[in-house]
C-alpha cells in the first residue's frame, strides 16, 4: 500500500471519531451543567482547556460563555479540531483516495459532510444542540459500520481501525480528566465521594453507562476510572483501545509476538505493557491528572511513531507534527 493512501486512511478514520468524540464532549458537558452550579467559564473552560485550544479560542472569543465553546467546537471552521473542520477533512481525505475505499463509505463521509454544513447554516441548532450532537454520533457509528462491512480487512482496514483506537483512546482519557477538572481542582480532594447523577452522565458521555452497570452494579467513582481506563472488554475502554491497536500494528507489520521490527511497535508494546501491569489504586495513588497527562504524552509518541515509520520514513513532516500534538488538523496530501 502507498503510504499516502494509508496516511489517508488512517486520518479519516481519526476525524470520524474525533468529530464524534466532540460532540460526547459537549454532550456530557451540557448534561453534569444540570446539577453542576458554577460560574459560566469555570463550567465551559475545561473543554476548551481538554483539547489544548485555549490560544486559538481567547484570539476569537471574548470568554468563555457557553454559546461562545458550543459554536467553537461545532461549526467554526477557524478551529482546525470543530466538528465541522473534521469532518470536512476526512471527506477530503477520501476524497483524494475513492479508488481505494468502497462507494459505501464516500457515500457516508457525503451525507455526513452535507448535514454537518446544514447544520451550520441553521440558527435553530445552536439553540437546542443535543439532537445534532447525537446525529453527529449516528452518522459516526454507520459509518464505522459500513467500513466494518464494505471494506476488505487488510492492510487498508487496519490502518483505518488503528486510527480510530487511538483517537478513542486519547478522547476518553481528556472526557475523564474535564470531569476531575471540574470537579476537583485539587489533587488533594481526589478522594471526595461524587454525586451519582454527575458520574453518571459521564459514563452516558461515553456509551458506558449500562456495561459498567453490568460489569460492577452501583456507580462508585474509584470504579468508574477502572472502567473507562483498565477494563479489557469494554469498546472504549483506553485498555481496550491500546491492546487492539497494537494487534493491528502487529498485522500490518506480520510480526509476531513479541517481536518489533521498528519503533512503531516498540512504543506501542510499551504503552500496552504499562496498562497491563498497573491497576486503578495505583492510578489514583498517584493522581488521575497525573496519570492521564503522562499517558497523553505516550500516546502521542505512539502516534508519531507510527507516522515515521509508515506514512514519512524518511524525514519528520508536518503531519507527524500534528499527530503528536494530538488535536492539531491534518493537511491532506
Amino acid at each position: 500500500m502507498l503510504s499516502r493512501v494509508a496516511n489517508s486512511i488512517f486520518w479519516i478514520s481519526r476525524y470520524i471519531e474525533r468529530a464524534e468524540n466532540i460532540a460526547r464532549f459537549i454532550e456530557v458537558n451540557q448534561n453534569l451543567s444540570l446539577d453542576f452550579q458554577a460560574g459560566l467559564a469555570t463550567q465551559w473552560s475545561p473543554l476548551i482547556h481538554a483539547t489544548d485550544d485555549e490560544d486559538r479560542f481567547t484570539e476569537l472569543y471574548p470568554d468563555f460563555r457557553q454559546a461562545n465553546v458550543v459554536r467553537f467546537m461545532t461549526f467554526d471552521d477557524r478551529n482546525p479540531n470543530s466538528i465541522l473542520s473534521c469532518v470536512e477533512c476526512a471527506r477530503e481525505n477520501a476524497r483524494t483516495i475513492r479508488e481505494n475505499i468502497t462507494t459505501a463509505m464516500w457515500e457516508e463521509i457525503n451525507k455526513f459532510c452535507r448535514f454537518v454544513r446544514d447544520s451550520a447554516e441553521d440558527p435553530n441548532v445552536m439553540q437546542q444542540p443535543l439532537r445534532f450532537l447525537d446525529q453527529v454520533k449516528r452518522f459516526s457509528h454507520t459509518f464505522l459500520g459500513v467500513t466494518d462491512s464494505t471494506l476488505s480487512h487488510g492492510e487498508a482496514w487496519h490502518f483505518c481501525y488503528m486510527g480510530r483506537l487511538l483517537e478513542r483512546a486519547d478522547k476518553t482519557s481528556r472526557i475523564l480528566d474535564v470531569k476531575y477538572f471540574l470537579l476537583f481542582p485539587n489533587p488533594d480532594e481526589a478522594e471526595t465521594e461524587l454525586d451519582v447523577v454527575q458520574w453518571t452522565a459521564l459514563l452516558n458521555s461515553t456509551s458506558a453507562l449500562v456495561m459498567y452497570r453490568k460489569r460492577h452494579g452501583r456507580i462508585q467513582p474509584t470504579k468508574v476510572a477502572d472502567f473507562l481506563i483498565l477494563d479489557r472488554e469494554f469498546a472504549r475502554s483506553i485498555r481496550f483501545c491500546i491492546t487492539q491497536a497494537r494487534e493491528s500494528l502487529w498485522a500490518i507489520t506480520g510480526s509476531s509476538n513479541p517481536e518489533f521490527n521498528n519503533r512503531a511497535q516498540q512504543v506501542l508494546g510499551r504503552l500496552k505493557t504499562n496498562l497491563d501491569y498497573t491497576n486503578i489504586d495505583d492510578i489514583i495513588g498517584k493522581g488521575l491528572h497525573k496519570f492521564i497527562d503522562e499517558f497523553q504524552v505516550q500516546l502521542n509518541d505512539a502516534g508519531t511513531a507510527i507516522s515515521e515509520c509508515f506514512f514519512f520514513p524518511t524525514s519528520t513532516s508536518q503531519e507527524s507534527t500534528s499527530m503528536s500534538a494530538g488535536v492539531a488538523r491534518t493537511p491532506v496530501v
